[in-house]
């Protein structure tokens, strides 16, 4: 039998219409409660499209070799940390940290956005450090460390004062005007003042 062809229309609407409003993965094969939660919270499924998008972007713009797949296994291993909130106190508040922080790593790893500022500090003093903070409008407030040849994201803290944002291996950044308290990743953790060289 065949339904008329504005019913048949309307289906499909639909059809494309709920699979708008879900993620980015097949909900029938939902394997974790994480996934089983994203696939019945709009929030959550509409921040799965997002950071899906992102990383479609950042895969083009890995090209092939080792650094698309450094991305596919590091977004591997992403996966499995979202899937590992089964385990926080509050499910739906961990699994929207998780993508706003990845959201935010791609954005400012592979700048798929035009940054909204940068400021160049001078760190420490034996020799000094020069630390670049480029910053990004992302959900969650974002910037790009540049430190040598390192690079590293880092996202915005709640802090009394200032400014505070929090990088990989306990980097981080605490500015206050035109001064700053910078953490490298190093294991004794050293805290050094900087001070603000250039802005833009």
């Amino acid at each position: 039998m065949h339904l008329p062809l504005t019913i048949a229309l309307a289906l499909l609407t639909a059809s494309a219409a709920a699979a708008q409003e879900g993620p980015s993965f097949d909900c029938t094969k939902a394997g974790s409660s994480t996934e089983t939660l994203i696939c019945s919270d709009d929030g959550l499924a509409a921040l799965d499209r997002r950071v899906a998008g992102r990383y479609a972007a950042a895969r083009a713009a890995a090209g092939d070799g080792a650094a698309a797949d450094e991305l596919r296994a590091v977004q591997r291993g992403w996966i499995k940390g979202r899937d590992a909130c089964w385990q926080a106190t509050d499910l739906r508040d961990c699994v929207e940290a998780s993508y706003l922080r990845r959201e935010a790593e791609l954005v400012t790893q592979w700048m798929l956005e035009a940054p909204t500022g940068t400021a160049v500090w001078t760190c420490g003093d034996t020799p000094p450090e020069k630390v670049v903070t480029v910053f990004f409008d992302t959900t969650l407030p974002s910037l790009r460390f540049e430190s040598g040849e390192s690079v590293d994201s880092g996202t915005l803290v709640r802090t009394a004062s200032g400014a505070k944002y929090e990088g990989s291996f306990g980097r981080s950044i605490w500015m206050k005007g035109d001064t700053a308290r910078y953490r490298g990743p190093d294991p004794d953790g050293t805290e050094v003042t900087c001070v603000l060289a250039s802005e833009e």
